[in-house]
């Protein structure tokens, strides 16, 4: 049976968990300063072995879901070589801590029986909570796009943080945490696909480019139904965005009414292609049905009983 992994903390995680003996020379003198001492075997900056039944979950968990095949594994793990690498917890009472990193390895030392953990005492404020937990989980590398996604939105959102200064926290570039907060854009049929792994995060890129609901939900079926590579979705992307004279063109010629205008996007959201209406003054008038392939096509003669 395969041991847990170790992993590097990285210069972010290791900063906000003051791990080095340069960020704390001297433990005693943290201690004392310290407002929580009332547990002498639970010592700031050291390694104590505390009661699993009084550990609370991190409320800042950025994962949503735990494999259960991985957490057996890790248990039969611990069960045979025991836990290789404590949790990260914060007093947050008398007898009462907080996880801040680890819940894997929690979670595993409950299905083995145990009843301590080993576990490195910090200081922490909610912040610092939700920025360990979320920096933990990306360097590990197996949250989903998803939850990465909405990790990052609630570091924003809650850390105050601008796009630059959350990437500088990560170790990621702003290109790559903005595409990450564009799939939270996604309806959320196509964010379920991605946090499901049924599409890839290129298949996700190429859909975010489609401004039109109903085309992005017929791509993204084409895409589970047909397993279509990225760049057959990105080629069906291209075709179904209007040229730029194309699009010079609707726009002049945009002048349908409100009662049009409804009858159009019904007609789109039944197709799931999006329909044009041309009406002239004297009440006469087109209906375009566009198609992205054969297959479209097909479908779309298959509605129409053709």
């Amino acid at each position: 049976m395969s041991k847990e992994r170790k992993f590097g903390l990285g210069r972010g995680l290791s900063a906000l968990l003051n791990d080095s003996d340069e960020a704390m020379p001297n433990r005693n003198a943290a201690r004392e300063s310290s407002a929580i001492t009332d547990n002498p075997s639970a010592a700031l900056g050291s390694i104590s072995h505390i009661k699993i039944s009084e550990i609370q979950v991190n409320p800042f968990q950025p994962r949503f879901e735990f494999n259960e095949e991985m957490l057996t594994e890790l248990a039969e793990s611990i069960k045979t070589q025991g836990l290789i690498q404590p949790i990260t917890v914060r007093q947050f009472g008398h007898n009462s801590y907080q996880l801040i990193s680890g819940e894997r390895r929690l979670r595993a030392s409950k299905l083995v029986g145990l009843t301590e953990i080993a576990a490195y005492v910090r200081t922490a404020n909610d912040q610092q909570m939700l920025e360990m937990a979320l920096i933990e989980n990306i360097q590990r590398e197996n949250l989903n796009a998803i939850e990465v996604a909405l990790s990052f939105q609630r570091m924003i959102d809650e850390c105050s943080l601008k796009q630059e200064e959350l990437g500088q926290r990560v170790s990621k570039n702003r290109s790559t945490v903005t595409n990450y907060l564009r799939l939270l854009k996604l309806p959320p049929a196509i964010q379920a696909s991605i946090r499901d792994s049924k599409i890839s995060m290129g298949h996700a890129r190429a859909l975010i480019s489609v401004d039109d609901l109903a085309t992005q939900l017929f791509i993204h079926k084409q895409i589970i139904d047909k397993d279509l590579s990225v760049r057959k979705v990105e080629e069906l992307v291209r075709l179904a965005k209007p040229s730029e004279q194309e699009a010079v063109k609707s726009k002049k010629d945009d002048s349908i009414s409100f009662q049009y205008q409804k009858i159009e996007d019904d007609l789109s959201s039944k197709f799931s292609t999006r329909i044009k209406m041309k009406v002239q003054s004297n009440g006469k008038g087109s209906i375009e049905i566009p198609f992205l392939s054969d297959d479209d096509l097909t479908r779309i003669l298959e509605m129409l009983d053709w």
